[in-house]
């Protein structure tokens, strides 16, 4: 008589079916494989996580939502959890809680992968939900502005009314005046926040976006890694704009560079937008 199987190794068989469930994309069969589960082994940070994803696929935020928490309670340290909520917050309009769980999932596979397709992945979903912010919080801000102005418009209409006693043609001058001096400073207000062209130094000669890992080669010329790595396998070992030879040895982080266009993301949101 075979003797049963442990609740763990069961609950490993499950799992393991709910990977070939997903990879035939039957989701709601992964979810019921990834439940029997949770049911059998209930403190598995990876079953919660794994059901998460198929729930992500079906759009079910709420759920992602849940699970991915229930993942992190019991690993705190677990990448994955971190990335789905972060992945569902950000779709829930939450996008400060969402940059929150990203930046944590990057700081903790970042330490390890840094060019991998997760950390990608992360990075670029990153970079949108911080442009979704701004363009929520720009919206916001701007409809403020346009309700300030019209209340002060008003205001300066009813007080021309007001003392306007002789119906004076100067008076109806200086209302003009007014009125175009306060839309001159409630245009130059807005725009400060508008977007405008990013710097040339904070951008790749090659791909002519934003660095994000950005190396700086011997010649001087800095390049995003990524490209340049591309360039010296599929083309030459030299630098492709001095044409001097060049070897992935010779490149080195450009962390002057990394902080800079770091500290322009931040001071400027709307940039994240340009590289997508």
């Amino acid at each position: 008589m075979a003797m049963a199987l442990a609740a763990s190794d069961q609950a490993e068989l499950l799992n393991e079916s709910g990977k070939a469930f997903v990879g035939k994309k039957r989701f709601l069969a992964a979810i019921e494989a990834y439940t029997e589960a949770i049911t059998l082994c209930p403190r598995v940070a990876k079953y919660y996580a794994n059901r998460a994803i198929c729930y992500r696929k079906l759009r079910q935020w709420t759920k992602v939502e849940s699970d991915s928490r229930r993942a992190i309670e019991l690993d705190s340290r677990y990448s994955k959890a971190h990335y789905i909520l972060g992945v569902a917050l950000v779709e829930l309009q939450d996008f400060a809680g969402g940059i929150k769980e990203l930046q944590k999932a990057l700081n903790i596979e970042g330490n390890h992968k840094q060019q991998s397709e997760q950390v990608m992945e992360i990075r670029e979903i990153l970079a949108k939900a911080k442009y979704s912010e701004w363009e929520l919080l720009f919206s916001k801000h701007d409809l403020k502005l346009l309700n300030l102005k019209e209340s002060c418009e008003k205001a300066l209409r009813e007080y021309h009314f007001l003392h306007d006693f002789q119906a004076s043609n100067e008076t109806g001058n200086d209302l003009i005046e007014q009125l175009k001096l306060l839309d001159e400073v409630f245009r130059e207000t807005t725009s400060i926040n508008m977007p405008t062209e990013v710097p040339d130094h904070l951008c790749c000669k090659i791909t002519l976006q934003l660095f994000q890992d950005p190396v700086i080669a011997p010649s001087g010329v800095t390049y995003e890694k990524a490209m340049i790595m591309q360039h010296l396998d599929k083309v030459g070992n030299f630098d492709p704009f001095t044409r001097e030879p060049l070897e992935r040895k010779q490149l080195v982080p450009n962390l002057a560079i990394k902080a800079a266009v770091q500290a322009y993301l931040d001071e400027h949101p709307w940039a994240y937008n340009t590289n997508q």
